[in-house]
């Protein structure tokens, strides 16, 4: 704290600005919601700066030691195992739309780091609030680090958002993921890459690596895949160091059909019901017998008008 009282106003707060702008390296973005139980902008953004305010940040302590230091960073680097279960995009509790009051935030923060620990994310809520923000975004869009690669793991049904996923830390370089529609509001996956050290070359693959995977660089308009849903479901799209892998994985997930996300919606929303559609065939039907025998009656029946008149010609 003496330290601190040291420093100089204007010293202080360039390094507090500096802080959190390099802390916002990562982050969330939404560009288009569509629903109302997706989280707003403000929303999020809100939530990220009071939770990640009430977090210590001890890879900032200049007394940390190199063992513990070097512990927090490889956690952060490659957050193995983390995050595991379903996206938290849509968990209300974790993305309040108002916080009024210290202990509610306070209350937040509790639950976000027992939500991250519980899902396989432990060493990145230990390294504080670096970690905390990683643990975030992960868990925000679904996606999961395991022993080979990242694999972005959102339920297909979703995607009719639009956001961005940026900052993820893939050893030392940084992924930015975003799900996207094309103007027929078909959802698509864009992913781009920067290289914080000596390039070090990364492959994409999307759901069930038909395809040969990619290899991503750091071109600014980055990689597109599309969105595809196999049976049984897997992840969407897979990111490894490691080739030979992604070449394998096709072969060891068992897949009986992989569909495009339009193929996929349309079978799990069919559409109208037969029952309606027979109801509707059924009143179609029984008004045109009911107008048939209106016009019967009218022109057949008993005590018919004659079709034409009949004039009496008197010589």
């Amino acid at each position: 704290m003496l330290e601190v009282m040291e420093v100089g106003a204007d010293e202080l707060l360039q390094e507090h600005r500096q802080t959190w702008a390099d802390l916002f390296i990562s982050g969330i973005e939404m560009r288009k919601i569509t629903d109302s139980r997706t989280p707003s902008s403000e929303t999020v953004n809100m939530t990220l700066y009071y939770v990640l305010s009430c977090m210590p940040a001890p890879l900032l302590d200049p007394l940390i030691s190199g063992e513990d230091r070097e512990k927090m960073e490889a956690s952060l680097n490659y957050a193995d195992h983390c995050f595991s279960g379903h996206a938290t995009m849509h968990a209300e509790n974790l993305w309040p739309e108002t916080l009024t009051s210290v202990p509610q935030i306070l209350q937040l923060l509790d639950l976000w780091k027992l939500t991250l620990q519980k899902r396989g994310c432990k060493g990145l809520v230990a390294a504080g609030v670096h970690g905390l923000m990683q643990g975030m975004v992960l868990s925000f869009g679904g996606l999961q680090f395991t022993e080979n690669h990242l694999q972005f793991q959102a339920d297909p049904d979703v995607l009719h958002n639009s956001y961005s996923l940026r900052g993820i830390h893939y050893n030392k370089d940084l992924i930015n993921l975003a799900v996207l529609l094309d103007p027929e509001g078909k959802p698509f996956l864009h992913v781009s890459v920067k290289f914080q050290d000596k390039p070090v070359k990364l492959y994409a693959c999307e759901a069930g690596c038909l395809n040969e995977p990619v290899e991503l660089t750091s071109e600014l308009r980055g990689h597109t895949f599309p969105v595809m849903v196999t049976q049984p479901l897997t992840p969407l799209l897979y990111i490894s160091t490691d080739l030979t892998h992604l070449q394998d994985l096709r072969h060891t997930l068992h897949l009986k059909a992989i569909l495009a996300h339009e193929e996929h919606m349309a079978k799990q929303y069919p559409g109208l019901p037969f029952l309606f559609w027979f109801s509707v065939a059924s009143l179609i039907t029984l008004f045109h017998l009911f107008l048939f025998k209106l016009i019967y009656n009218e022109y057949c029946g008993p005590g018919a008008k004659p079709l034409f008149r009949s004039k009496i010609y008197q010589p």
